[in-house]
C-alpha cells in the first residue's frame, strides 16, 4: 500500500479504475496504518460526494437479484448513467474472503465501461453487511458514479442495515415465496421504498400480479416510514428486461418528492451521524478490550460471574470503572 494519501485521492478523482480498486481495498483494511490512511483519503474526497442515487436492493433467496441488478445496472448505462455495484459476499468462516460470486454472475456488467462490480466480504458483521460499505459509496461517488447499489445477502439484520445507509430500499420479491404476514414478520415491508415482484414472465405472470396483490394488501398494514411516500408495488421480467424502467421512474419521483419535502438531506444526516455514534462505539469497545489493566483483570472476574461468586452488575462495574480511572488522569 502506497502511504500518501494524495496518490489514493487523485487516483479517485481522475476515474482511475486501478487507483478505485486500490482505493477500496486500502478502506478495507484492517491493518491500523492503512485505517488512519484511509481515515484522511475519505475526509478529502467528502467534498466531492453526495451527488450519487444510494440505492439498497434486497430479495428472499431465489428472487433473482444478480440478474435484476446486471439488467437494471444494463439499462441505466444505456441512459448514460455510471454505475457502481457493491455487492455484499457471503465470506469465508476460515479466511473471511470474499468468494466473489456476484461478479461471475454478472458477466455482462462487469465488463461495461460505464460500470463497476466491486464484491466486499460482509466479514460476518451485521447480518452480512460489508464492514466498510459507507466509505465504499463514498469512494465511487467521488470517482463520477452517480447510482450506487448496494446489494444485501439478503439475511438477517443485512436488510435494515442496508436501508440506513440508501436513499432509496428496493424489495425483491416473486410469486410464492410466502404470504404476505410472514413478510409483515421479517419487517422487510417496515423498510421498503418499493417492493418489486421478479420474473413476471411465461407462464408465471398471473402469479406475479396475483403476489403483487398480496403485497399491496400487506403494506396497507404497515405504517409508512415517511408521510410523503407510499411504497408501491411493481412486477418485472429482469430475465425479458420488461418494467425496469417503471422502476427507475419510481427511484426518480421518491428522489424528486424526497428532496422537495426536505426528507432526503434529514435522512443522509441522520444516517450520517447514526453511522458517526456507530464508530465511536466500536472504538469504546475496541479500547476496553485492548486496556491492559483490563486484560489483567478479566479472565478473573468472568470466572467469578461464571461462578456465580459475583452479580454480572458489580463486574461491569468494576471494568468500567478502570477506564475511568484513565479519563481522571
Amino acid at each position: 500500500m502506497h502511504k500518501d494519501p494524495s496518490y489514493y485521492i487523485q487516483g479517485v478523482l481522475d476515474n482511475n479504475r486501478l487507483m478505485l480498486a486500490r482505493t477500496i481495498t486500502l478502506v478495507e483494511s484492517i491493518l491500523p496504518s492503512h485505517q488512519e490512511i484511509a481515515k484522511h483519503v475519505i475526509n478529502e474526497l467528502l467534498p466531492y460526494t453526495g451527488k450519487a442515487v444510494r440505492l439498497g436492493i434486497t430479495g428472499v433467496p431465489g428472487a433473482g437479484k444478480s440478474t435484476f441488478i446486471e439488467s437494471f445496472g444494463t439499462t441505466l448505462t444505456t441512459l448514460g448513467h455510471k454505475v457502481a455495484v457493491l455487492a455484499i459476499d457471503p465470506s469465508s468462516t476460515r479466511s473471511g474472503g470474499s468468494i466473489l460470486g456476484d461478479k461471475t454472475r454478472m458477466e455482462r456488467l462487469a465488463v461495461n465501461d460505464m460500470a463497476f462490480i466491486r464484491p466486499s466480504p460482509s466479514g460476518g458483521s451485521l447480518g452480512g453487511v460489508a464492514r466498510k460499505t459507507r466509505e465504499t459509496m463514498l469512494v465511487c461517488e467521488a470517482a463520477g458514479f452517480d447510482v450506487i447499489i448496494v446489494e444485501t445477502v439478503g439475511v438477517g439484520q443485512s436488510e435494515t442495515t442496508v436501508a440506513s445507509m440508501v436513499d432509496f430500499f428496493l424489495v425483491l420479491q416473486i410469486a410464492g415465496a410466502g404470504d404476505e404476514l410472514q413478510g409483515i414478520k421479517k419487517g422487510v415491508l417496515e423498510v421498503a421504498d418499493a417492493i418489486v415482484v421478479n420474473k413476471a414472465d411465461g407462464d408465471n405472470i398471473n402469479r406475479a400480479k396475483l403476489a403483487k396483490k398480496q403485497y399491496e394488501t400487506a403494506l396497507h398494514l404497515v405504517t409508512p416510514s415517511s408521510p410523503n411516500w407510499a411504497p408501491p408495488v411493481m412486477t418485472c421480467s429482469a430475465l425479458e428486461e420488461k418494467g425496469l424502467m417503471d422502476v427507475w421512474t419510481t427511484v426518480n419521483s421518491h428522489k424528486k418528492i424526497m428532496t422537495a419535502s426536505g426528507e432526503l438531506e434529514k435522512k443522509r444526516q441522520d444516517q450520517a451521524m447514526s453511522w458517526m455514534w456507530f464508530l465511536v462505539n466500536e472504538g469504546l469497545e475496541r479500547w476496553f478490550y485492548q486496556h491492559a489493566e483490563i486484560q489483567k483483570l478479566l479472565p478473573n472476574i468472568k470466572k467469578r460471574v461464571e461462578e456465580g461468586k459475583m452479580a454480572p452488575t458489580r463486574a461491569a462495574d468494576e471494568l468500567v470503572a478502570i477506564l475511568g480511572k484513565d479519563l481522571l488522569l
